[in-house]
């Protein structure tokens, strides 16, 4: 989904915290009635079109029959620089199927590799067997917005897919500062004691939306207005030929 990128994780280098533009307006904007009914609209028209950051190839994934409690573990492209500043003590995919899969002897795990890294492992075949010894199913054709209809949490790093589960309701543990995490919509593995407030999914969404970013319409060039923004979020995914474009305020 070209709405959020990773230019929104937040920085964190030798102990030292680097507040971000979106972290700023999550702390500190005052979410009125009107964008708050703006983002719910926009919440809903996502989960009702199936909205997502890839496209879904048609793939199907069966939940395993008799199991109650079914894990998601996403992993991330080890070179995303939001691995490098947003995380502690887990930076890899395999740390963290690792971890997830010591925490929860009984859950049901399922990974699902980044698809650029899901490309690369089906050439050297390696790295996939390492993943595969920590977990019960390594899935990397299905679309994540399918899974996440099916999994019961999500267990990330810094990954985006924690956004797309929370705006799911799904319960979503987070091991790095991703931008959503730390505003009481996640279980947070990394303290975070400098984001005090609390938000619902509706403020996240509203304050992701509506104040950093700033959008283009890729056939016509120019930027629109950040009234206009939520409409063309909601109206241009499926009418237009070509992706809208954005760019995050300076």
């Amino acid at each position: 989904m070209a709405y959020i990128t990773n230019c929104f994780q937040t920085s964190m280098f030798d102990q030292m915290l680097f507040p971000n533009d979106i972290e700023g307006v999550l702390m500190e904007m005052a979410f009125t009635p009107e964008m708050r009914h703006q983002a719910a609209e926009i919440r809903q028209n996502i989960l009702m079109n199936g909205l997502a950051r890839f496209n879904d190839n048609g793939a199907q994934w069966r939940r395993p029959v008799n199991i109650e409690r079914v894990i998601l573990v996403v992993g991330q492209v080890e070179t995303d620089p939001s691995l490098k500043h947003g995380t502690q003590s887990i930076r890899t995919n395999l740390g963290l199927l690792k971890a997830v899969c010591q925490a929860n002897p009984d859950a049901y795990i399922v990974y699902k590799p980044h698809p650029v890294v899901w490309a690369g492992m089906h050439k050297k075949g390696s790295d996939l067997r390492d993943m595969q010894l920590w977990c019960d199913e390594c899935v990397g054709d299905v679309a994540l917005s399918h899974m996440l209809l099916k999994v019961n949490e999500v267990h990330v790093m810094t990954s985006l897919a924690g956004f797309e589960a929370v705006l799911r309701n799904k319960k979503v543990s987070c091991y790095g500062r991703s931008f959503y995490a730390g505003w009481g919509l996640t279980h947070d593995m990394v303290p975070m004691p400098d984001r005090p407030r609390q938000l619902d999914v509706v403020d996240l969404i509203a304050g992701a939306f509506f104040s950093l970013p700033r959008y283009i319409r890729r056939l016509e060039g120019k930027l629109g207005s950040q009234d206009t923004a939520p409409e063309k979020i909601q109206s241009l995914w499926r009418h237009q030929p070509t992706p809208m474009l954005w760019t995050a305020r300076a």
